[in-house]
């Protein structure tokens, strides 16, 4: 990595060092153990939420699961009982409810803008950061840049929790809603360039479905967290067998080229809501699964990864979500023999987390997985961004019975099947890559050349992963030049 620009990154240091703040390097969102013990005690006065530029040191999966004050632990995360599964393989899910912002996405944000004003990329004094998503990027991206002293833009569709604009409202976001709902992307795509018409350089377009520093920060954190549960967790005849997640940004999915070169025969599985199956049928559609994109390819999914694709149906994940969350819901998945323990913290389960299980499920049943398989997701967020939902559900349904749960439970839960699953052959893979062609190539502005260096180049990836040592070693000499490090360690 090299300074592209010595008198911006001169603006950005001086801006770092008058709102006093201090960037973390991935080894220490890896590993907190590694934080300066002075920076841990600053934490104990400060809420998980609260917008303090410290804060970015507990952009990791470790931190203790408290409101406010809290230190660091291990990997946050659950093992899903049988009794809620319904199959014998061993479903483990990272919990995302305790990041900042209550979401893992600000790690997906981190590189995309720490990566420009580390080497003087992105001017924090003329600058704003532009983050287009269907909702948890922009807020972790919004936050992030509040953190590290920019002004940031949110677009997102209209149709997303209210949740999540009013919360963008607390951080002083620009807010663009753009018509439609989760699987109008292009339509904050159009809204990008038309911001970029606007105003030229006054702007930074950071797009989660491009940024390949969205991805690596999966790739070394979120990797690392997995097999930190798996190494500890481990029985005598375990071993890691699946990784599923349903691809929004893709970002999520880099955690499964590291797990890969670790546990190379580790199948990976790619979700998509079945009302919107780009990846199935080249189809179309809309859906209610919030936190995951459709309609295209993301420019940072890398297809040849991908053995096996499942549509995942809206209908049943929003049953699920009532059953989870809804004290009717409780009171049977209690009586079906699902610890309390476990019921007791559902709500960290939000709406995508629900499709991230229900295809851990269709995974484990299609592959015929026992008891020494170890599947791994993630949970993005929780319930706390989706109440309106749940509000909604008994505005149109009706209050939620035992005899809704019961069915919900039997019907929905216990019978996830292996339809509308694709075990991807070459010419699978091939094909779907080829879609990102339509997205990337005519409307965004990328190359052919890059397009098929994707697919036939081995080293691509690899190279876009291998960055993070020496992004630690920017961050760490544009530390040492705001001069505050210095009284931390």
């Amino acid at each position: 990595m090299k300074i592209k620009n010595e008198k911006v990154l001169q603006k950005t240091i001086e801006r770092c060092r008058e709102k006093n703040i201090i960037i973390p390097t991935f080894k220490q969102m890896i590993n907190p153990e590694l934080i300066p013990q002075k920076i841990k005690e600053e934490l104990k006065t400060i809420g998980l939420w609260d917008l303090n530029p410290r804060n970015l040191f507990r952009i990791t999966w470790k931190n203790e699961p408290v409101a406010t004050g809290g230190g660091f632990n291990g990997v946050n995360y659950m093992e899903l009982p049988k009794e809620l599964t319904g199959v014998k393989a061993r479903i483990f899910i990272l919990i995302g409810k305790y990041f900042p912002t209550g979401s893992h996405k600000v790690g997906a944000t981190f590189g995309p803008l720490v990566s420009r004003l580390v080497t003087g990329e992105f001017d924090p004094t003329s600058q704003k950061a532009v983050w287009p998503s269907t909702g948890n990027y922009c807020r972790g991206g919004a936050y992030n840049s509040y953190l590290l002293g920019c002004a940031s833009i949110a677009i997102l569709p209209e149709e997303m929790s209210k949740e999540r604009f009013e919360w963008l409202k607390k951080v002083g976001a620009e807010i663009f809603a753009t018509p439609g709902c989760e699987s109008n992307v292009k339509e904050i795509y159009d809204k990008t360039h038309e911001l970029k018409a606007e105003r030229g350089d006054e702007v930074v377009i950071l797009n989660q479905f491009s940024e390949f520093t969205n991805s690596l920060w999966h790739y070394h954190v979120t990797g690392r967290a997995m097999e930190e549960v798996f190494l500890k967790e481990r029985r005598q005849e375990d071993h890691i067998t699946a990784a599923f997640l349903t691809q929004g940004s893709a970002g999520t999915l880099g955690t499964t080229e590291y797990l890969r070169k670790k546990y190379p025969t580790i199948k990976v599985g790619a979700g998509e809501a079945l009302q919107c199956p780009t990846l199935l049928f080249n189809g179309y559609g809309g859906h209610r699964i919030e936190g995951i994109g459709d309609k295209h390819v993301p420019w940072v999914m890398n297809m040849k990864n991908i053995d096996l694709v499942a549509g995942i149906d809206d209908e049943p994940n929003i049953r699920i979500m009532r059953l989870f969350n809804e004290s009717a819901g409780h009171t049977v998945l209690k009586a079906n023999g699902v610890p309390a323990e476990i019921v007791d913290k559902l709500h960290l389960l939000g709406i995508s987390s629900i499709a991230n299980i229900m295809g851990a499920i269709k995974m484990a049943k299609y592959y015929e997985m026992n008891e020494n398989d170890c599947i791994f997701t993630v949970a993005t967020d929780s319930m706390e961004m989706y109440q309106s939902r749940i509000k909604e559900a008994n505005e149109k349904y009706g209050t939620y019975t035992n005899v809704d749960a019961e069915v919900d439970y039997k019907g929905k839960l216990m019978d996830i099947g292996t339809d509308f699953i694709i075990e991807t052959t070459y010419l699978d893979k091939k094909r779907m890559h080829n879609l990102k062609y339509f997205t990337w190539i005519e409307q965004q502005g990328k190359t052919v050349e890059e397009i098929n260096d994707q697919w036939y180049n081995d080293k691509y990836w690899d190279n876009h992963y291998s960055i993070a040592d020496e992004m630690d070693e920017k961050i760490i000499e544009f530390n040492e030049r705001t001069g505050l490090i210095k009284k931390y360690i």
